[in-house]
């Protein structure tokens, strides 16, 4: 059982390491079975950085105005996850914005130099999140904290939902380690680690965002078995940034009413 669980906690950490930039001890480790297995705990890395987003926002809160903290707290997840979800939402829509065969977006979405598809879509889904956010501002620091927790914690479970049903596409990749398809014990774990927080103000909203996110996986999931056939790093990358965006247009949409 201690064998089991010190194994379940490297896990973690190995998650940890893979999506932030929290340097790891040496016995955690990288290998292929680590993250694969780590896939799991994914939800739980989001759930952090999500923590350190409030954190952030409810420091900066006391010497800013609430629009500069939230960019400052946005600032800090970027730095602390190397921006690596919004580089796959960049080369997504550089590769599906440019390319029509599948060869030719994947080849786009190989190159490290950003197009105007790129640009925009950054500029656009940074800017929506920083606005957004900032519409909340109205409510109690709590609130603002359970939804950042929320947004970064649910989008990556639904985004890891690829792995149950979709395949890789790529021969090779960043990506392959935990490009496996995920067992149902390892998606149950990752759904009990991501989704509560989603019901954490009113089980009403939960009930809302969850049925909204599950709209949204089915018609971007549609979206990359059309034009690629399954999935990419990238296209994970791009799926969580659009789920945490939704997450947070369906809580200022529900406070506003």
């Amino acid at each position: 059982m201690k064998l089991s669980l010190r194994a379940e906690f490297r896990y973690a950490l190995a998650a940890l390491g893979y999506f932030t930039r929290v340097p790891m001890p040496r016995w955690v480790g990288c290998q292929y079975h680590d993250l694969s297995a780590a896939a799991r705990y994914f939800p739980l890395a989001g759930a952090i950085v999500g923590a350190i987003a409030a954190l952030v926002y409810a420091a900066a809160a006391y010497l800013f105005a609430p629009s500069v903290a939230i960019l400052l707290s946005m600032s800090a997840t970027l730095l602390l996850t190397g921006a690596l979800h919004e580089d796959g939402l960049a080369d997504c829509c550089d590769a599906f914005g440019g390319g029509r065969a599948p060869a030719d977006i994947l080849r786009i979405m190989r190159d490290s130099r950003i197009g105007a598809f790129g640009a925009i879509g950054i500029v656009m889904v940074l800017a929506l999140k920083w606005q957004t956010l900032a519409s909340l501002t109205v409510l109690a620091p709590s609130d603002i904290a359970i939804t950042m927790i929320a947004a970064h914690a649910a989008s990556r479970t639904v985004a890891m939902s690829y792995l149950i049903t979709f395949d890789y596409v790529r021969l090779t990749g960043k990506a392959q380690p935990v490009a496996q398809r995920m067992r149902l014990r390892a998606a149950l774990i990752a759904a009990l680690l991501g989704l509560p927080w989603l019901f954490w103000q009113s089980w009403q909203f939960g009930i809302v965002a969850l049925g909204m996110l599950g709209v949204l996986r089915f018609a971007i999931g549609r979206w990359f078995i059309r034009r690629l056939g399954g999935y990419t790093g990238d296209c994970l990358g791009f799926a969580q940034q659009m789920f945490e965006l939704a997450i947070y247009l369906a809580a200022a949409a529900w406070n506003l009413f």
